[in-house]
């Protein structure tokens, strides 16, 4: 399926929900996507496919990157390397930590999961104003591994996030509002 045929399909699928989680936002659910297999299987084809050949392991980010991630890796055949919220990894972790519009979060992975140097593409949900991905990469970078690119379902122009994203991170989103 051509990328244009992709887009399509998962926009078809897309669930809009005014109002949510607070009013004057437009939420995009995902959701149905996951729950439909053409459309499932187009997804995650598109977000490893601009980087063929140029990553080792996939990062999916707590908890929708997760999801895509896993199908994108199965799809790829490659491992999935975890990025998980704070305090939810049994052994060593590195931390990352970064803002939210009312206070801190933090992101973790286990040391030494992967060999130094390992090309990781970091794969979520949506990139809005880039505190989360941007987390995500640097906690990869300082883990000793290389960030291959960052890919996301959806990208939230206005919000700012791609220009949060260092100029050296190759950003790829499936779809832009």
């Amino acid at each position: 399926m051509n990328a244009q045929d992709t887009r399509a399909l998962v926009e078809s699928r897309l669930a809009v929900i005014p109002d949510f989680p607070e009013p004057g936002v437009l939420f995009r659910d995902l959701t149905p996507v996951f729950a439909d297999g053409e459309a499932f299987h187009a997804l995650a084809g598109a977000l490893t496919a601009p980087f063929a050949g140029r990553f080792d392991v996939l990062a999916g980010v707590e908890a929708r990157g997760f999801l895509l991630a896993a199908a994108a890796s199965v799809a790829a055949g490659v491992g999935v390397l975890p990025i998980r919220k704070a305090g939810k990894l049994p052994r060593a972790v590195l931390t990352e930590a970064y803002a939210l519009e009312y206070g801190t979060a933090a992101l973790e992975v286990h040391e030494g999961e992967l060999p130094p140097g390992t090309r990781v593409l970091v794969v979520d949900d949506v990139l809005a104003t880039g505190g989360t991905v941007g987390a995500a990469a640097r906690l990869v970078e300082r883990a000793g591994w290389k960030v291959a690119g960052v890919s996301v379902a959806i990208e939230l122009d206005g919000l700012g996030g791609r220009a949060a994203l260092p100029d050296t991170f190759e950003t790829y989103s499936l779809l832009q509002y």
